[in-house]
């Protein structure tokens, strides 16, 4: 039996420009016509176009299935394969986006939401890039340390928002000043502040170890949306960030160096 191009259309459930440009792009030209010139498709025919619409719905672009027609030497079973890793990669990023979305929900829930006013009042010019929160969460979706932060955040009420963002902000203060002033970043003062730093993410929201707090400076030089959440982009200074990343660096050292005095102390 031959079948026209629009019974195929609603065999298929596709349309007719569709079956047109199926056609044109040489994945299922009608294997005969009518006497009036009309596309007539075969039996073959709808087998071959029941392959192509089960290829396009695993998301297989028209020219890999072209290639997979045109070669009879063609192992479709390695295309397969491939498009199995790629779809269960995507699985778990759409996962790991679908919790993102679910904590952010939670967060809107508590009595951390605010209004804009109130969220200039807080927060002033700090800016949380939505982006790079996204980014982050899947960054570090495995670890517990990202999960405590997050629930920790969901915790805080607009009075701790407040208090933690006058911390923040004083020492930010510091942090410039030092920074005008020349003072190196492996100095003690630096160094301090440094601290203070890694004291104040431990205080707010997760421990944060000295390995932790390098991770965390390496990305303030790695990426401005993340050093852009301690100082704003309007109080940052050329070569701040990496001022900021090497004093930390500073820190964690002067630290496992004081550690290991106490055990050369104690033996």
């Amino acid at each position: 039996m031959s079948y026209s191009v629009g019974q195929v259309a609603a065999f298929a459930g596709v349309t007719v420009r569709t079956l047109h440009h199926y056609d044109k792009a040489g994945l299922l030209s009608p294997g005969d016509r009518s006497h009036a010139g009309y596309r007539l498709y075969s039996e073959a025919d709808l087998v071959r176009l029941q392959q192509i619409l089960f290829y396009r719905e695993l998301g297989f672009p028209l020219d890999e299935i072209a290639a997979i027609f045109k070669d009879p030497q063609a192992n479709a079973l390695e295309h397969l394969q491939a498009r199995q890793r790629q779809l269960t990669g995507e699985i778990t990023r759409l996962q790991r986006l679908a919790e993102v979305a679910q904590r952010a929900i939670e967060i809107h829930k508590t009595g951390a939401y605010l209004t804009p006013q109130e969220r200039f009042e807080v927060f002033g010019e700090i800016i949380f890039d939505l982006s790079y929160a996204t980014e982050a969460e899947l960054k570090w979706a495995h670890s517990e340390g990202q999960r405590e932060a997050m629930a920790r955040a969901t915790a805080h009420t607009k009075e701790d928002w407040r208090q933690l963002m006058g911390e923040a902000a004083a020492w930010r203060a510091e942090l410039l000043a030092a920074f005008d002033e020349g003072e190196p970043s492996d100095g003690e003062r630096a160094t301090d502040l440094a601290e203070e730093h890694r004291l104040h993410i431990s205080r707010w929201f997760t421990s944060c170890p000295h390995d932790m707090h390098r991770r965390i400076a390496d990305d303030f030089v790695a990426d401005p949306r993340a050093f852009a959440l301690v100082v704003p982009p309007s109080q940052q200074r050329p070569g701040l960030a990496a001022y900021m990343c090497k004093a930390v660096h500073a820190n964690a050292a002067r630290h496992a160096a004081g550690r290991t005095d106490s055990k050369e102390d104690d033996r």
